[in-house]
């Protein structure tokens, strides 16, 4: 199989399967509702990071990077609190945008799904192949990537568990539309 346009219709109904799913995970699910704490004193610390660009930020920072492992700056590290800071850029959340992403990378997760599938299995592939084929890709395409912010940036381990069960049902809900819409 090469042509992704005979695969147009389980690509868009799996990613709009995925985001509403990530919209019932992400608002519905009880876990996700502890991922963030509240910093105490909120107001002097907007205040102290007030002009700031949006950005990443690594606190404490030396000016130079040669100087980030030296025993002085590992010393202030290890006193804390240290840690790295996300600022987004003020005024309201543009909820817009960001589902309009989302769904974006959801349709490109299919689409590179349905390419690669389409290339290791062609036409007329049966059901369970598809599923295997299919859930594998995404499952890894969903869950990998955010292992990283665990492992580098410190984002708790359950953080990342919890990314990884929805990718697991992402990916088992993809499998199933390319298995049912699989052309034959």
């Amino acid at each position: 199989m090469h042509a992704l346009a005979h695969l147009w219709l389980p690509i868009l109904v799996s990613a709009a399967i995925v985001f509403v799913l990530s919209a019932v995970s992400h608002m519905l699910a009880p876990w996700r509702r502890t991922e963030f704490h509240h910093v105490p004193e909120t107001a002097a610390v907007q205040a102290a990071l007030r002009g700031l660009p949006p950005g990443l930020y690594l606190f404490p920072a030396a000016e130079d990077p040669r100087e980030r492992m030296t025993a002085a700056w590992m010393e202030k590290w290890a006193a804390g609190p240290s840690g790295w800071l996300t600022l987004v850029p003020g005024g309201p959340i543009s909820m817009v945008r960001n589902l309009v992403l989302s769904f974006l990378v959801y349709l490109a997760v299919s689409v590179l799904a349905a390419y690669a599938a389409g290339h290791a299995l062609g036409w007329g592939a049966h059901y369970r192949a598809v599923f295997r084929v299919v859930g594998t890709i995404t499952f890894l395409a969903y869950a990998t990537g955010t292992s990283f912010q665990s492992i580098w940036y410190a984002r708790p381990w359950r953080v990342w568990l919890a990314d990884a069960f929805d990718a697991l049902v992402f990916g088992l809900f993809t499998a199933g539309v390319f298995g049912w819409l699989w052309p034959r």
